[in-house]
């Protein structure tokens, strides 16, 4: 019997969770890939849990030892709960563009699972960005911005950033046996992109309609350039894009959106 309209959301939502995060799932979800290239329309919703239980830790942290501390064991707290999904495929871009000058080595090379000098380096820069913005925006920099609000909006909109690939670029892997992105590497309906869209966007109008800032909306921009430099370039030297992008844009968007919403109140 086919399930209810509300029971097969609920399916696909826990779905994405068994996939995006380390969360235990009930049996009765199962698992088939087209099931799950449907729940990634929750992809910016796992950014609301993501950014929920940082943002927790973060404030509870923060009540008994210093922001930088605090912050250190949200990220822990985030990366443990994603099972550093993200922050393995932005190391996986790193070490693939630099090292590899064909798309057959690129792509070899992110598949690889041992981590080199570019990955490293690529993902503790950005992982001390991160933390090193997060830290000086331990004050509020107005009454409702604080690390946790940053947290609770940077997470869906950083998601809802990689996302967007999968609607306007091809998958590069021709084999889609080959590579960790293959439950998803088919594009998105408009009517998913939308809900996914006001999803990933929600945090950010929230935040938007308490401080009265409209120029809030101003991060937008740097994710768009963000999203066409790296499409582009992705389409460029890969043909598409791969599991590993969708990780690499995550964890450059959320960067990027700290940056620029702490620039905002300066």
């Amino acid at each position: 019997m086919p399930d209810s309209w509300p029971r097969a959301q609920l399916r696909l939502l826990l779905t994405a969770m068994m996939f995006y995060t380390r969360l235990p799932c009930p049996r009765w979800v199962g698992y088939e890939p087209e099931q799950l290239n449907r729940a990634t329309v929750y992809f910016p919703l796992i950014g609301w849990l993501v950014g929920a239980v940082t943002a927790g830790v973060y404030w509870g942290a923060a009540q008994l030892w210093p922001p930088v501390v605090a912050v250190l064991l949200s990220t822990g707290a985030g990366v443990l709960l994603t099972g550093a999904f993200h922050e393995d495929g932005l190391a996986d871009v790193c070490d693939g563009f630099g090292g590899g000058w064909t798309r057959e080595r690129i792509l070899d090379i992110m598949k690889d699972s041992r981590v080199g000098t570019y990955g490293l380096v690529g993902l503790g820069l950005v992982l001390a960005i991160k933390t090193a913005v997060l830290s000086s925006a331990a004050e509020p920099l107005r009454a409702g911005l604080s690390v946790s609000v940053l947290l609770l909006v940077a997470h869906p909109l950083s998601r809802l950033t990689a996302l967007t690939f999968v609607r306007t670029l091809p998958y590069a892997r021709a084999d889609l046996a080959d590579g960790k992105a293959k439950p998803v590497a088919q594009s998105m309906p408009n009517g998913r992109l939308a809900v996914a869209a006001l999803l990933g966007l929600l945090p950010l109008l929230a935040l938007v309609l308490a401080q009265q800032s409209p120029g809030l909306l101003w991060v937008l921009l740097p994710l768009l350039v963000l999203q066409l430099v790296l499409g582009r370039w992705f389409q460029r030297w890969l043909g598409g894009y791969t599991g590993d992008c969708l990780g690499a844009t995550q964890q450059l968007a959320e960067a990027l959106i700290y940056l620029t919403l702490t620039l905002h109140f300066a």
